[in-house]
Order: C-alpha cells, then sequence, then structure tokens
C-alpha cells in the first residue's frame, strides 16, 4: 500500500482546489499525472467519470470514493483528498469530507486489488475514519491510510457528518473472496497486504472449520438464521467489498450467520454448496449480474443495488428473514442488474423497453455477421445461382470451387436461420433472465416457421418475457418451488408463447412483414432516397447506440427475404454508417490545429474503424463536441444513404465495410456515395470547429482504442 500512496497524492485542503466531484477528481488527478502514475488526465478522467454515470460513488458516512479502471493509469494509484465545507458524490446522507479516489491500471494483477479491496472494507470501520478526520499533515494521512503508522489518539468519538450508524467495534480486513461466517473466528489476513492501523484481528480459523461450523445442524433452539450473500459492482474495487463488509458487520449485529461471496476484479471463491443448502435467505447486492445465480434458487431472496447493501443492510436481513418467514421464494436473480437489460425500477417502460430490444440485438449481432459473410462469400465464389446448389451431404468434389462456396453458402444459411430465435430470446432474456430463453427461442422458432420475420421474432421475445414474468409472480406452493425454473416455467411458459403466436398474432404479423418486403421490393425512385436519407440519419445520429441498432436491424432482417429491395437497404445502411469515423478521420488529417493531440490520436484509428463499419470510432469525438459533432455526422449519412440508394447500389453481407467491397453491386457508385458522405461531414466539422476557433490541447496522446466489432 506504501506504493500506492504517498505525502504527495494527500490533499487535507480539498476545498481550495475544488467545489464539486468533477472538480475533486480533476485536482487528485493532477498529482497522479505529477507523479506520472496516469499517462493522460483527460482520458482518465473520462473514465472517472464514465464510471460515477454507472452509480454515484458517495457513501454514507462521508464518504466519497470515486474509482475506475483505466488505460491511462500505469500502476494502482490512490489518492486522497478531505474538504471541511464537503463535496456532493451524491450520497443520501449528504457531502462528503472524506474523498478517496481510486486508480488501476486495466490489468491490475491480484494482488494490487486485494489490497485496494482491504482499504475499501476498512472504510466501513469508524475509527479508521475518524483518525482520517484528525491528521494535521498529509504525510500522516498517507502512513494512516498505508498502515505505517499508529492512528493518533483522539478524544471521544465524534459523530461522522452526515451520521453513519455503523458499529465503532472495528473488524480486520479479509480475504476479499473468502467467505466468513459472523459470529465466528475471522479468517487472516491477505499475505502481503498491509494491515491498516487501528484495525483489531481476531484469532485465526481455518475455512474448513467455518464450513463445518455453518452445515453442522445444532438443537432448534440454538440454530441462527443463515443467510448466504452475493456482492457486486461494475468496476469490482471498492463497492463490491463495502457492501460484503457492511452486510457482514449488520449479521453480527442481528445475531444472524451472514456469508458472503465477493465477486469483484480479483476474481471470486464460490461458495460452497453445503453452505448455500444450510442457508435460510439469499441477499443479492450487486450492480453486474450474479455469476452462476441458479445456485441460491429456491430460497427467499432480496435483489438489490450494492449500495444498498452498504447504506442499509439491517434492513436487508430483516426483510430475508420476512420472506422466510412467509415461505415467499423468490426465484435467484430476478432483479435485472444495471448492466443487464431490463434497467432500474425507476426508468420507465419506454426505457426499459428499449434496454430489452437491445439485449436481442447485442446476442444476435454475431450470428448476423457470421452467417450473413458466408452467404456472401458463397454467392462471390459460385455466383447468384449457389442458393440453388445440392445439398453438401450429397455432393462435394474436393477440387471444384463451386462445392466449396456451396459449403460457405449452406454453413452461413444454418448460423443466420438462428438470426430471429437468437433475437426472440435474449429479448425475453433480458426481461425474465434465464427462465425466458426457452419461451423466447420456441417463440422464435415459430416466428421463422409462420413466416412472421424480424418483426414476429420481436413479438415472440416480448410475450415471452412478459408470460415468465408473470408466472413468477405467483404464489406458487412450496413442493413445485424446487422445480420452478428447470421444469414448470420452460413447460407453462413455452405452451402459452407457442398458443398465442401460432393461433392469436402469428398470422397477422406474418402479412405485416410480407406487405413490408413487397414494399422494399417495389421501392424506387423519391421513395427509395426518402428512405435511404431516413436510414443515415438513424445510423449516424447516436454512433452505434439504440436509434443505430434499430436502422440496423431493420436493415439485416430484410436480408432473410432475399430480395433486390433489401439488398438496396442493407447497402445505404452500412454506407451510412460508416461515415462518421471516416469523416473525422479525414478532418483531423486536413484541420489538425482544430483538434486536441488526442483526438488527433483517435483520428488515426478512426481511419480503421470506419472502413470496417464499426460506427462507435466517432464516439470520442462527439462526447467531447456533440453539437458540433453529431448533426455533421448525420448530414454526410442522409447523403450517403440517399446516393446509396439512387445509385441502386446493393449489398448481400450485413457487415464488413470495404472489405466485401466484391461483394456489392455498383461498387463504384458505392465508394462514391461514401466519399460524398464523408466529405460533407468533414467539412461541417472543419467549418463549425473553426468558427468557434478552437485550437489544439497540448494534452498527451491517447492510445488507439482497441477496434471492436459492432455496427
Amino acid at each position: 500500500m506504501s506504493q500506492m500512496i504517498t505525502a504527495e497524492l494527500v490533499d487535507l485542503e480539498l476545498d481550495l482546489a475544488a467545489n464539486s466531484k468533477e472538480a475533486a477528481a480533476r485536482s487528485l488527478a493532477e498529482r497522479m499525472v505529477a507523479l506520472g502514475r496516469v499517462s493522460d488526465l483527460e482520458g482518465f478522467l473520462a473514465d472517472v467519470a464514465a464510471r460515477e454515470a454507472q452509480m454515484p460513488t458517495g457513501l454514507d458516512g462521508g464518504i466519497g470514493i470515486p474509482h475506475c479502471r483505466s488505460a491511462h493509469v500505469t500502476e494502482p494509484t490512490l489518492a486522497f483528498g478531505r474538504s471541511a465545507a464537503g463535496i456532493d458524490f451524491g450520497a443520501p446522507d449528504g457531502p462528503a469530507d472524506l474523498i478517496f479516489l481510486i486508480a488501476a491500471p486495466a490489468g491490475a494483477d491480484d494482488a494490487h486489488l486485494t489490497i485496494l479491496s482491504s482499504l475499501a472494507r476498512q472504510l466501513m470501520d469508524t475509527d479508521f475514519t475518524t483518525a482520517l478526520r484528525s491528521v494535521s499533515t498529509a504525510a500522516q494521512a498517507a502512513a494512516l491510510i498505508a498502515g505505517e503508522a499508529a492512528e493518533p489518539e483522539t478524544p471521544q468519538t465524534p459523530k461522522i457528518p452526515g451520521g453513519s450508524d455503523t458499529p465503532d467495534t472495528p473488524d480486520t480486513p479479509d480475504t476479499p473472496d473468502t467467505p466468513e461466517i459472523q459470529g465466528g473466528s475471522q479468517t487472516p489476513q491477505t499475505p502481503g497486504a498491509p494491515e491498516i492501523q487501528g484495525s483489531s484481528q481476531t484469532s485465526q480459523t481455518s475455512d474448513t472449520a467455518e464450513i463445518q461450523d455453518l452445515t453442522e445442524t445444532p438443537t432448534p433452539e440454538a440454530r441462527p438464521f443463515r443467510i448466504v450473500a452475493v456482492t457486486s459492482c461494475p468496476t469490482g474495487i471498492a463497492h463490491t467489498y463495502m457492501a460484503a463488509e457492511s452486510l457482514e458487520k449488520a449479521g453480527h449485529a442481528e445475531g444472524v450467520e451472514v456469508v458472503v461471496e465477493t465477486q469483484g476484479s480479483a476474481g471470486f471463491t464460490r461458495l460452497d454448496p453445503a453452505v448455500i443448502a444450510a442457508a435460510d435467505g439469499v441477499v443479492f447486492a450487486h450492480d453486474v449480474p450474479v455469476r452462476d445465480k441458479e445456485r441460491f434458487a429456491g430460497k427467499p431472496t432480496v435483489d438489490v443495488g450494492v449500495k444498498a447493501g452498504i447504506n442499509r443492510p439491517a434492513q436487508l436481513i430483516a426483510e430475508v428473514r420476512e420472506k422466510a418467514a412467509r415461505g415467499d421464494i423468490t426465484a435467484a436473480g430476478t432483479r435485472p442488474s444495471p448492466v443487464e437489460a431490463a434497467g432500474e425500477p425507476g426508468e420507465g417502460y419506454g426505457t426499459k423497453l428499449r434496454k430489452w430490444l437491445m439485449s436481442g440485438v447485442s446476442y444476435m449481432v454475431p450470428f448476423v455477421a457470421a452467417g450473413g459473410l458466408l452467404i456472401a462469400l458463397g454467392f462471390a465464389i459460385g455466383g447468384y445461382k449457389i442458393n440453388e446448389a445440392p445439398s453438401v451431404m450429397e455432393h462435394f468434389v474436393w477440387t471444384d470451387a463451386t462445392s466449396w462456396a456451396a459449403l460457405l453458402f449452406q454453413v452461413g444459411g444454418l448460423a443466420f436461420g438462428f438470426l430471429v430465435p437468437v433475437l426472440a430470446g435474449y429479448i425475453a432474456y433480458g426481461m425474465a433472465d434465464r427462465p425466458g430463453l426457452v419461451p423466447g427461442f420456441v417463440g422464435g422458432a415459430i416466428a421463422v416457421t409462420i413466416k412472421a420475420g424480424f418483426l414476429g421474432g420481436l413479438a415472440a421475445g416480448l410475450i415471452a418475457g412478459a408470460v415468465v414474468m408473470a408466472i413468477q409472480k405467483a404464489r406458487i406452493p412450496a413442493p413445485l418451488r424446487g422445480i420452478m425454473p428447470v421444469v414448470v416455467i420452460p413447460l407453462v411458459s413455452s405452451a402459452l408463447v407457442g398458443f398465442l403466436m401460432f393461433l392469436v398474432i402469428g398470422a397477422p404479423i406474418a402479412k405485416l412483414q410480407s406487405a413490408l418486403t413487397s414494399w422494399l421490393n417495389g421501392l424506387s425512385g423519391a421513395n427509395a432516397i426518402t428512405l435511404g436519407v431516413v436510414l443515415g440519419l438513424m445510423m449516424c445520429f447516436d454512433l452505434g447506440g439504440p436509434l443505430n441498432k434499430v436502422a440496423y436491424t431493420f436493415a439485416v432482417g430484410g436480408l432473410a427475404a432475399g430480395t433486390d429491395g433489401s439488398f438496396k437497404v442493407m447497402a445505404a445502411v452500412m454506407a451510412a454508417g460508416m461515415v462518421p469515423p471516416l469523416a473525422m478521420a479525414l478532418a483531423t488529417t486536413v484541420r489538425g490545429s482544430l483538434f486536441t493531440r488526442t483526438e488527433r490520436e483517435n483520428g488515426k484509428a478512426a481511419w480503421v474503424l470506419g472502413a470496417s463499419f464499426i460506427t462507435e470510432g466517432a464516439i470520442p469525438f462527439a462526447a467531447a463536441d456533440p453539437l458540433r459533432v453529431i448533426p455533421s455526422a448525420m448530414a454526410g449519412g442522409a447523403v450517403t444513404g440517399a446516393l446509396s440508394m439512387a445509385f441502386g447500389c446493393t449489398l448481400r453481407a450485413p457487415h464488413g465495410g470495404i472489405f466485401v467491397i466484391p461483394l456489392i453491386g455498383n461498387a463504384f457508385l458505392y465508394l462514391l456515395a461514401i466519399a460524398a458522405g464523408t466529405a460533407v461531414s468533414a467539412s461541417l466539422v472543419v467549418l463549425l470547429k473553426g468558427l468557434r476557433g478552437q485550437s489544439a490541447d497540448p494534452a498527451p496522446a491517447m492510445p488507439e482504442p482497441k477496434v471492436a466489432v459492432a455496427a
């Protein structure tokens, strides 16, 4: 720990430099930059802000812990600031006066993460935080945090600003991923992880003895209530371990045995199955999906965000005890995490619907890319009649290119055939988690059978998710609870979805899909150009976001029809999606003085991203200057979409950018459309930035972003 924090990384008068959480993070981050711990200040602060956007990092008791993993961090680093006036980090009880900025490299090893997690647990100790409020020098604060000096003596423990109800008796930092049983001895500290002064250490007891103690069956009157818990957060450094510490302390105070599985960045050790089997209830305090949560099925479950585990552990323990007393068995993990698809309870239905659909699309895209490109290669090698070739099981000549083309086409066709079932299955998964998969896939397969296509898959997924959610809310007799996830829910939901798809809504959707296909096939003239403009605007509005994915999925869904109109739509969508990153790359090349050094470095990568049809390559530019970049990108995308449709360009592949140019109809005009849109967008960006008079920023260069396959 002493290498992670030094006196130079401590500011005991943070008020003088900051009055907001953004300013506080910047002030502390500048100290890291000065010591060479952070290579790019702006890039690192963007990562901190992105983490903060997922969930506020303020905690009850006057603590703020902004933190993130970042490629701009050269070594694990901790900076500390103290603010007399307090800075708002979103905690329910008010501003924070103790601010810890935790910076972890993208590839931080387990040892460093273990030390940081130990600090996170120690922040739940009021003696530790009280001592930090009383130190007078930066060196004392750094030594206290690093565990190299005894805490200064303090008078009667003052009330922590914000009012913390955490018990005063401190606990020893535990190995983050080793489960503990409250009421017994705690496990020893991780070798190599320094002890922070002021923490009392209890006698050592082996994990085996703890598990044996938990699984033995004492007399009924002596047996305490037992809870198993899982904690996790997006970064897996701070909140994960704070929630675990808070739950364990609350359990000890209530006379309840609590064993926590921390699913953090340093990995996790699964709870012993015997411990889970002996538990009377389950608490999930998580903001990322709980791994292997089916292990906890059939038990009373409280499912909340990780901050609830930190701020109100006693309430969660009381709630799970009440559920157990009522026999209320909740399917494990029915509350989707913020990282999953369903969204937070406070979100509107429109937001949730968008996230459910995006869940299906995200899982569908790999099938689209693999199947569509194999089909396109089959056409390229064997000609447009390759779809009439006999099965390669019946006829295959090793030396015949046509046979190999047929093989590619037929494998791609099978992969592409999963498009609608996967879309439906994972829409249902986004709504109802794993129980939604079976009825979702069944409904998607029915949509293919009745020729309801892409629209049928959307409907099937939403119906399947809704049916499963309704079943999960029903009060189930105790004898059936154990078989609900594997028998009852799949059986009942599949039957209901099949009935609705075959006999109620399937036929109308199939007719609508047929009418849409006919309309696309008959597009010409002004109608085709108008559609190209709309699709181009959608592709460039949010640069890979929901609206972009709607346009892309619409185009991909039409490929299955195999009509000339659907091929034109696919061509327009891919061409427009290539424009934003190519335009930003061109703009940074011709007028580099209008962009920061980081943006110029990103511009080099944007050439490759744009050429590969990865629209997200323009996101760094849009995030820095949305009012100039996004309208410019939309204008170029609209021009390209319109020209592609007007030129009658066609595309049978769903992805690939310039690498599938040989598979494009009217390839020269297609490239001309892309070039025209790129020129329009780049010109507008340069014009708008020039009017503002922006000059280059001497900030260090950001490493080129990794290329991710996305539309």
